[in-house]
């Protein structure tokens, strides 16, 4: 049960629970870190009062959902505080996962589906296209529950909701080689 996964002796960091199942991640490659990361700092600029980010930390979705998301943004009401392992499906306002090799089928079908059940209103799925992050902007459609795609954004994220955003991608991403 997702309440009990904080309880089970020396899991790995960043363990999830989707249906159910221990899911154990393996490391990250350079582009999704430096993209989680910049886009986290970027996203600091624009929250809206009592608006918080954060980074790989736990969202309970159900008692047999508990995925760890790269990136959620919280609204004003959730609970924020030392002792927290994991936020509540109803506080987090936006989710942003960053697809890896290793998560694909997660990252682009499942947890997808887990969020919207769970009311998310806001996810946002980033791939690597050439080299270059590219951003895919989804809002939930409350009849049914599931997302609908609202913009794909390349160079500049630029959205109005859930709080007006101005990014530079290209900022997010640089590659070098020898």
């Amino acid at each position: 049960m997702a309440e009990d996964l904080d309880h089970i002796p020396d899991l790995p960091a960043h363990t999830e629970l989707i249906d159910g199942s221990l899911v154990f991640v393996s490391a990250q490659r350079d582009f999704h870190q430096s993209v989680v990361f910049r886009l986290h700092v970027q996203l600091e600029d624009f929250l809206p009062a009592g608006h918080e980010v954060r980074q790989e930390m736990s969202v309970k979705l159900a008692p047999r959902q508990r995925p760890e998301p790269d990136l959620i943004v919280l609204g004003p009401k959730a609970v924020i505080g030392r002792e927290v392992t994991c936020y509540l499906a109803d506080d987090v306002v936006l989710v942003v996962e960053v697809v890896s090799p290793d998560s694909e089928i997660r990252d682009r079908v499942r947890k997808p589906v887990l969020y919207a059940e769970a009311g998310i209103p806001h996810f946002w799925l980033i791939e690597e296209v050439h080299g270059r992050p590219a951003v895919f902007v989804y809002e939930l459609d409350p009849v049914t529950k599931s997302y609908v795609i609202s913009g794909a954004h390349h160079d500049r994220l630029k959205v109005s909701v859930p709080f007006d955003i101005d990014i530079d991608l290209t900022m997010l991403y640089k590659s070098r080689t020898r």
